[in-house]
């Protein structure tokens, strides 16, 4: 037998625990307050939640009242029995609880279906499952219900309007305890706070969905490109611009009027109907096709840092993880069918070397052909195939997400996990046989045929600005040397060596570094502890003493004092660390 068939780690085991859990929350609600309409309470990815109608809020006090009817009904250890009902008698059943919502539920299912029920005690709910065998599985001071919102029933913004409480659950209270301290530290890494406190963008009712990013902002999003630039042309990578706005002809062409015009911004010129682009690759296939190709040309690879508009739904929206603008680092690979494979190669490799330097470790998904696909099953199969032997060939390990790729080809997906172990999906490998038949793309073979090549889309940070969030967590904020907008604040102890603070920042300056000084006529104390709020590297700090002899005294923001150091040594270590691109 397994071992760790009744243990977290198996995921059909925890949401079943998390599953029955939902039920007891439902059991406790019913308990307290009779009133209120249960709709439905699945098990999460991270958790679980209930759909209700309640006449009232559920405020925190409420909230705090449900939990503790939970924990009783976890001591009671009342027996889960499952059993079902014809749709007959289902239906009267509920509608003798008055239960609306779970009526229409079995109205809605297939003639042939089996409806079954759990009872826990006096309490019974419509469910497939599976569930524990007691409620008394379930470690009731392992429970926190952890936060209330609204939500629509079934999806639908034309109903009713119901409340969704969310909660979690683990097997043991430490197990609890560390996950909520991960989510309160997630909390003071949140990218929407550090991005104000450390002046990097703003969020504003004027443009909903459109960050604004400040100048330390704009340091950060350039050193970024930079690096984007710098690592591209290392490997062999062209890089253009296209449009952002283009006619109604060319979206018709690439697909997008008639499948994702919803998400458009559009408008009208010179009596012609134009949109702004949501996607950088209609412009791409442009550029190809402006003038003819070889084999010999062959790969091609072409990046474009695009800024792209997408009509996100204004609930959806959430700091820079999703916004309405956003600039999409793009790159296209044209290609043969017989590069494919050393091409795919080639982008994991660009992967690995850029999510290394940021310290992000990734789990690679391999997505399929959906039923809703286009072209042949063989190119399919083909493709597919070619992604999955790529990447064992690197040696890289990968799970099979079935039938979830794009309808014009299969895709690798890199989850990115953070320093809080939470996943980021960014990069991606797609590959389309469609997009080139749509376009007429052509290259001349050496057989001196004309043939069509095969397409690489792809993306390894996502977009900036998200993976600005991304990274802004992951580091909380404390930016790598290399990375930081201001990365030394020179401070004198008193106004005498305000003059040396200015000499050493300016000397600084010239060297290519980013330095601010802090002349204030403030205890050095104070000085030192506001830097380090704002998470910046280094702290260099002057008085008489280092103005004579001519060094620094070096502090990190970490608190640890370095001591004095003369200027060329400082200027080496940290440039060094720039060089690098130091994680510290």
């Amino acid at each position: 037998m397994d071992e760790n068939r009744f243990s977290f780690e198996n995921e059909e085991y925890r949401k079943t625990y998390w599953h029955t859990c939902s039920h007891i929350l439902a059991q406790a609600v019913k308990r307290l307050y009779p009133e209120v309409k249960l709709a439905i309470g699945p098990s999460i990815d991270n958790g679980f939640y209930y759909d209700m109608d309640s006449p009232f809020p559920f405020t925190p006090e409420i909230m705090e009242k449900i939990e503790g009817e939970m924990r009783k009904i976890c001591k009671e250890k009342l027996k889960l029995e499952r059993f079902e009902l014809p749709r007959a008698e289902a239906i009267k059943f509920m509608e003798e609880k008055d239960e609306p919502y779970k009526v229409e539920l079995i109205n809605d299912l297939p003639e042939d279906a089996v409806i079954s029920f759990y009872k826990q005690g006096e309490f019974t709910d419509l469910c497939a499952g599976p569930h524990l065998d007691s409620t008394g599985r379930v470690k009731g001071n392992a429970v926190k219900l952890t936060a209330c919102n609204s939500a629509y029933w079934r999806g639908d913004s034309s109903r009713q309007t119901l409340q969704r409480i969310y909660g979690i659950a683990f097997p043991k209270k430490d197990e609890l305890d560390a996950y909520l301290e991960r989510i309160e530290e997630a909390k003071r890494r949140d990218h929407r706070k550090l991005g104000k406190e450390l002046g990097l963008f703003m969020l504003r009712d004027e443009g909903p969905g459109f960050p604004f990013f400040l100048p330390k902002g704009m340091v950060l999003r350039n050193t970024l490109i930079d690096y984007w630039r710098e690592v591209h042309k290392r490997y062999g990578y062209v890089e253009i611009s296209t449009p952002m706005m283009m006619n109604r002809q060319l979206w018709e062409r690439s697909g997008h009027w008639g499948h994702y015009k919803n998400n458009m911004y559009t408008t009208v010129i010179d009596d012609v109907d134009f949109a702004i682009k949501p996607m950088n690759c209609p412009g791409g296939m442009l550029v190809y096709a402006s003038e003819p190709h070889s084999y010999r040309d062959l790969p091609l690879r072409v990046g474009e840092l695009g800024l792209v508009h997408r009509h996100e739904l204004s609930g959806a929206l959430h700091g820079l993880f999703r916004v309405r603008c956003f600039t999409q680092d793009d790159a296209h690979i044209f290609m043969t069918w017989d590069q494919m494979k050393d091409e795919i190669k080639n982008v994991v490799k660009l992967f690995d070397e850029v999510y290394s330097v940021f310290g992000l470790s990734y789990q690679i998904e391999v997505s399929t052909m959906p039923e809703d696909h286009m072209g042949d099953e063989k190119d399919w199969d083909f493709a597919t195939e070619t992604l999955k032997a790529a990447v064992e060939e690197m040696g890289k390990d990968y799970v099979i997400n079935e039938g979830d790729g794009a309808f014009y080809g299969p895709k690798l997906d890199f989850h990115l996990a953070d320093s809080l172990g939470r996943t980021w999906q960014c990069g991606t490998i797609q590959l389309d046989m469609q997009l080139p038949e749509r376009f007429e793309l052509e290259y001349v073979g050496e057989d001196g045929a004309k043939h069509r090549p095969v397409m690489i889309h792809r993306v390894v940070l996502g977009s900036i600005e998200r993976f600005i969030g991304v990274i802004t967590e992951h580091f909380a904020g404390a930016f790598p040397v290399w990375l930081a907008p201001v990365q030394v604040k020179v401070m004198p102890i008193t106004d005498r060596a305000a003059d040396y603070a200015e000499e050493v920042a300016a000397k600084l300056n010239a060297l290519g570094i980013r330095v601010e000084t802090d002349l204030r006529n403030e205890k050095i104390g104070y000085k030192i502890r506001e830097a380090q709020m704002q998470k910046l590297p280094y702290m260099l700090v002057v008085g008489d003493k280092e103005k004579e002899a001519g060094t620094v005294a070096v502090r990190t923001r970490g608190g640890v004092d370095l001591g004095a150091m003369s200027f060329d040594d400082f200027v080496a270590r940290i440039s060094d660390e720039i060089k690098n691109k130091t994680n510290n």
